[in-house]
């Protein structure tokens, strides 16, 4: 699922270049504040982090 996500997307930002452009400038814009850094790799680390935990309590 992920995957397909990921590609129509991918194929969205390709198709319009508009869009890459203002994908681009939201991303650099986030990347700068060190919150949203923080929250995203919250997200992402998120399920990697509660299997190990679960792991542990098992």
């Amino acid at each position: 699922m992920t995957r397909i996500l990921f590609g129509a997307i991918l194929g969205l930002l390709v198709t319009y270049p508009v869009l890459l452009s203002i994908v681009l400038s939201i991303a650099s814009v986030a990347l700068v504040q060190p919150v949203v850094l923080a929250f995203a790799a919250g997200v992402i680390l998120w399920p990697r982090l509660a299997r190990r935990a679960r792991r542990w309590t098992s």
